[in-house]
């Protein structure tokens, strides 16, 4: 079985810095695999997902996305791997605040045909469905524009976004830090539940090592990364 995401002995450093911020011998994630990955601020989690979504490019070493090694890539084929095979929750939602709530939802079918074929009828139907899933369930909301959600439900919207078009990885990236612990709960089993319902595999990042246990298999970041490990020359 290919792995979704598969890194290969992979160094990067920022410019203007000495050491490397992330040093990672190996890292994979399976097709349908649900994984936390903690560690805590500036341990490098966000520098690690602009690698495996080919927004950034290590020095060294090998990252394979669905099989292609993103390293070999052109920026626009990087781009297109990106957008038929990731799902991202920004910690921040990123949603675009003049569309509305199912415009937000189905705008990753506008960029990628091959999630677009994965929807059976119109994109807003399937949207809403989505929605409904991870309790959206009030229609009114619906017309909403998505500035005036609260942030839980802001949440919600930017997570269907993710999941529509059935991509083959949602990333997570510490969608849960503004949410009480109920409702961060709630959210990561609706959310775990919708990936296992497509088959898409899930990396859910934080820094809060207590949602480990919604999770198959929980990875700690300055474990696997030898540049955390290793201190600065005096």
């Amino acid at each position: 079985m290919t792995p979704l995401v598969d890194l290969s002995q992979v160094r990067f450093t920022w410019p203007k810095q000495a050491r490397p911020v992330l040093d990672i011998a190996e890292f994979q994630v399976m097709p349908g695999e649900r994984v936390f990955l903690r560690g805590p601020s500036g341990s490098g989690k966000s520098t690690l997902l602009g690698l495996i979504s080919g927004v950034l490019s290590p020095q060294e070493g090998e990252i394979r996305l669905m099989g292609e090694d993103l390293t070999q890539c052109s920026s626009a084929r990087r781009d297109r791997l990106r957008a038929d095979h990731l799902g991202i929750i920004f910690q921040l939602f990123n949603l675009v605040p003049y569309l509305g709530v199912v415009a937000n939802v189905a705008l990753p079918l506008r960029f990628s045909p091959r999630r677009r074929a994965a929807v059976e009828g119109a994109p807003e139907k399937e949207a809403i469905r989505l929605l409904s899933a991870l309790g959206l369930t009030d229609s009114d909301l619906l017309e909403r524009r998505v500035v005036d959600l609260s942030v839980g439900q802001q949440q919600r919207v930017a997570a269907a976004r993710a999941l529509i078009g059935a991509p083959d990885l949602v990333i997570a990236d510490e969608p849960t830090s503004a949410l009480d612990t109920l409702a961060r709960d709630q959210f990561i089993t609706l959310l775990a539940g919708e990936a296992e319902r497509t088959g898409a595999g899930l990396l859910f990042v934080s820094h809060d090592p207590g949602l480990a246990s919604h999770f198959e298999r929980s990875v700690d970041l300055t474990e696997i990364n030898r540049a955390s490990q290793t201190e600065p020359a005096a």
